[in-house]
């Protein structure tokens, strides 16, 4: 099984209403979800580790994992409301304004860790910029990193530090470095690396996370495909799928990771000992796997990955 761990929240996407006003309808989303989902519509065994509200979007969430296929037995269930999202598409890219104060993801805790062991774990979305959450899921990221494949889904969300919801950048920046240092597989957006670096040469920012310990580090460049750096040398670069109409990106970095995270489940490559052997030509295909997977996603509304049969017709 592949555990995500991290957000698990309401997306309110933006619609109009029959009489043409402005409206928001709820969706299940949160990064760490998304991917967990579409590991399940292309069959890999996976689970989620969260925290889960009690109240009707915490019902909703839960059914909808449960029916996609996500293992929700470690979902932590809190007598506290759900994080939602807003989001504001801006030429066709999702902006997101949250409001998780006092919610059932934030206040996680120590003792939720979950002990079963997992193949795999994945940690990302909102849930590490702050606390208690955050320190949670490092906590557990530090537990399970020497023996079992963990990887780092960057995913920064400025709309964190414009809010006020992150007030302390430089312990957010420690976190995300001690992180890295620990994951096997790091992907991160154009935007991330940016965040992370400042203005840089992406084949040398790239070098530089592989030298603080990961196996793997895996770059988005939104229309432009994705690139994908090993520590044995492996250099790969894949174009994005082409597609006739672009409807949104929300869930799109999620949905790579879970085709990348699938390919190499099926391959039995999802190990330690696998990545540090990592092929060119296995590289490639889990990239390309994963930039298939994630145009299927913004060729529809929402986080919404392909099947494995609709992958397979692509």
């Amino acid at each position: 099984m592949i555990l995500c761990c991290g957000d698990c929240l309401i997306d309110m996407l933006p619609t109009t209403d029959t009489a043409g006003r402005d409206a928001y309808v709820p969706t299940v989303g949160g990064a760490a979800l998304n991917t967990a989902i579409a590991l399940g519509r292309l069959g890999t065994p996976v689970g989620m580790f969260t925290g889960l509200s009690h109240d009707p979007f915490g019902q909703m969430l839960h059914d909808h994992a449960t029916g996609e296929g996500v293992d929700m037995r470690h979902a932590a269930r809190r007598p506290l409301p759900t994080t939602l999202a807003f989001a504001h598409l801006i030429d066709g890219r999702a902006v997101y304004s949250f409001h998780d104060e006092n919610t059932a993801g934030r206040m996680i805790a120590q003792s939720d860790i979950p002990s079963a062991p997992a193949r795999a774990y994945l940690f990302g979305g909102i849930s590490l910029a702050y606390d208690p959450c955050g320190a949670v899921f490092e906590a557990f990221q530090e537990q399970v990193s020497a023996t079992a494949v963990t990887m780092l889904d960057v995913n920064i969300r400025p709309s964190l530090f414009s809010s006020g919801l992150v007030t302390d950048e430089a312990a957010y920046r420690a976190r995300l470095d001690r992180m890295i240092a620990r994951a096997d597989i790091v992907k991160l957006s154009e935007d991330d690396l940016a965040w992370l670096s400042g203005p840089a040469d992406v084949a040398a920012e790239a070098q530089r996370i592989l030298d603080m310990g990961p196996k793997l580090v895996l770059l988005t460049m939104d229309s432009r495909g994705a690139r994908g750096f090993s520590a044995c040398g492996g250099r790969v670069a894949v174009a994005a799928l082409k597609i006739a109409q672009v409807v949104d990106t929300i869930g799109a970095g999620d949905t790579f990771n879970a085709g990348a995270l699938a390919y190499l489940f099926d391959a039995g490559l999802l190990s330690k000992e696998g990545l540090a052997t990592l092929s060119a030509e296995d590289l490639h295909a889990a990239m390309l796997q994963a930039s298939r997977t994630a145009g299927y996603c913004v060729s529809h509304a929402g986080a919404n990955g392909p099947t494995r049969e609709q992958l397979c017709a692509l």
